[in-house]
């Protein structure tokens, strides 16, 4: 099937917080977002996740400030769905940093530290954990400083290559640049229905990134994410990790049509893409 045929060149990752779901593709990683851990919450079966989180809230906040407890209880949450996935998957998952601390640096790298911190309790290997965090420029240098303690990052909210650029200065240890969200800006911004896959911009985003680090000898790692077709996934079989939904999973193990690489290393290394300086001056103009 497709799904294996996309194996052969790419590390799959699942993008959801079900953790039947996740048992059942068997994907290598795993990431979640607050969205998703949201979903999965309310169903039955993951409801002794949610009640831990709560009660470990209540015990361990630092003030009597409901929000400050609120704020635990699902950073905690997200913890427990990571634990959980951990015990299905052979490598990595994702837990998210509030995005509400995207231009606070301090604060991100302090949320990074909490998070780790338990699953540091939880007897959990550093390595086999990726804290998400905002490719904001604050966020960025939080990835930075936290890359050089042993806490490894997956710059989330990407949509422009140079927030690309930036994180693999950095020496982040992954990004996720978003292929659909990109399209969606774009299906809007030119009032159209529907794009094809040769033309998507989120596809030639993730593209023009993947041969930007593999042409100038970065050891980031690209992994598109936020899809809304197979088609978008198959238009990037070769990309070094791929975040896949369950219901796109779905498609491409049923899908049996030939599968052809379309990134590759050798690709890369002809392809015309140019090296940019990116500090903060041309980030944030070119965040403009």
């Amino acid at each position: 099937n497709q799904l294996e045929q996309l194996r052969q060149w790419t590390v799959v990752v699942s993008d959801t917080g079900d953790i039947d779901s996740i048992r059942k593709f068997t994907p290598t990683d795993a990431t979640t977002n607050p969205s998703l851990l949201l979903q999965a919450a309310q169903m039955s079966q993951y409801q002794h996740l949610v009640d831990d989180a709560i009660a470990y809230g209540k015990k361990h906040a630092k003030s009597d400030d409901k929000q400050a407890v609120l704020n635990l209880i699902c950073d905690r949450m997200a913890v427990n769905f990571g634990l959980e996935i951990l015990k299905i998957v052979p490598g990595r998952v994702s837990t998210e940093v509030d995005a509400r601390l995207s231009f606070d640096t301090e604060a991100t790298m302090n949320k990074a530290r909490e998070l780790i911190k338990m699953y540091d309790e939880a007897g959990i290997d550093r390595k086999r954990i990726l804290i998400k965090i905002a490719s904001t420029w604050e966020g960025i240098k939080a990835a930075e400083q936290l890359e050089k303690e042993g806490i490894h990052t997956n710059m989330t909210l990407l949509f422009n290559f140079y927030q690309a650029v930036a994180c693999a200065d950095a020496k982040v240890t992954l990004v996720s640049p978003f292929v659909g969200r990109i399209l969606d800006w774009y299906k809007a911004s030119l009032k159209r229905d529907s794009i094809p896959v040769e033309e998507d911009p989120g596809v030639k985003s993730v593209t023009q990134i993947y041969n930007y680090y593999r042409k100038f000898g970065y050891n980031t790692i690209v992994m598109g994410a936020s899809f809304r077709s197979a088609e978008e996934v198959l238009a990037l079989a070769g990309c070094d990790y791929l975040t896949i939904s369950p219901k796109l999973l779905d498609e491409l193990q049923k899908g049996t049509s030939p599968v052809v690489r379309a990134l590759s290393p050798d690709n890369a290394a002809s392809s015309s893409v140019q090296k940019v300086v990116v500090d903060e001056r041309v980030f944030r103009w070119q965040m403009n």
